[in-house]
């Protein structure tokens, strides 16, 4: 019988992935703001690079978990997706590193959103010349989407945009 003073070693799992932080705010449906972090992927499943927020919150449906940022210390939560209206990032580049980015169609636009808020700023339009349109953008079937602005990146939960207006070179 091993003596309770030794340790012992298990193999790391063949399942096991290593994860790190991503740190942003929430902002959710009952008018909470929560600072924290996400825990993302070294490495995404779905494209080259790492996993970034957006792809926690589509990769299923449901809650995730989210390290919340308290005075007594940092603890571990889980959130249910639906009602995050929205999040900025503290890394203003995740968008960037979106496969097509580079290509897609920007489209200056304001949202409504049902907290009350409204932003500003730059969205991409993933799709074909010709269904480019902010109305493609709105019937696109993805519920996270990057919004960005001179002062910070955020992620829109499209199910709590009440309104969406492109703004023409006159505006």
């Amino acid at each position: 019988m091993a003596s309770a003073s030794h340790a012992s070693i298990e193999p790391l799992s063949e399942f096991r992935v290593e994860k790190s932080q991503a740190r942003a705010t929430l902002t959710l449906s009952n008018g909470t703001s929560l600072r924290g972090s996400f825990f993302v992927s070294r490495n995404s499943r779905t494209h080259d690079g790492p996993e970034g927020i957006k792809d926690v919150l589509t990769s299923e449906t449901g809650f995730f978990p989210f390290e919340v940022e308290r005075r007594d210390g940092a603890g571990t939560i889980l959130l249910n997706r639906d009602h995050v209206v929205f999040l900025e990032l503290a890394d203003r580049a995740e968008a960037r590193r979106d496969p097509g980015y580079d290509v897609a169609t920007e489209r200056i636009v304001t949202m409504l959103l049902s907290n009350g808020a409204r932003l500003r700023g730059a969205v991409r339009v993933y799709r074909p010349q010709g269904r480019d349109r902010l109305s493609d953008f709105a019937r696109a079937p993805e519920t996270f989407r990057y919004l960005e602005t001179e002062a910070a990146t955020y992620i829109i939960n499209a199910r709590h945009v009440v309104e969406l207006a492109e703004e023409t070179a006159a505006s």
